[in-house]
């Protein structure tokens, strides 16, 4: 039986395809009482494969043909916090204190606003 690593490849990297999704960094939404919360997700995966062939005969291994190989590949996933909507307020609530990524997403609510602010001045001076 002969190992087909282009068809692995193309299986393994098919699955990622389908679960990197922005619905996988970004959940879907639920309400909270009052509050609208959409969960964020960091999301990681890898992948490795290799495969060989072999003849002849390594000094006392006995009689060698052979044809190897393997792929594997792993996710990782890790929830970082969740934003929160009530009426026209956006926060970034992180699930850890600690700062990275969390950081960068606690900016979000600001430049959301900010580019509202923009749009609607724009609209309003276009209607002008």
């Amino acid at each position: 039986m002969a190992f087909n690593l282009e068809a692995t490849v193309k299986e393994l990297t098919d699955f990622f395809k389908t679960e990197a999704k922005t619905e996988t960094v970004i959940g879907q939404s639920f309400q909270l009482g009052q509050f609208t919360c959409v969960p964020v997700i960091k999301f990681g995966m890898g992948l490795g494969y290799g495969g060989g062939e072999g003849k002849g005969n390594a000094a006392g291994k006995g009689q060698g043909e052979g044809i190897g190989g393997g792929a594997g590949g792993g996710i990782g996933v890790e929830p970082i916090g969740f934003l929160v909507t009530q009426n026209d307020q956006i926060s970034f609530i992180p699930t850890r204190t600690s700062r990275g990524l969390s950081a960068a997403f606690e900016k979000v609510p600001d430049l959301l606003e900010k580019f509202m602010d923009k749009k609607k001045r724009e609209k309003e001076e276009a209607m002008a």
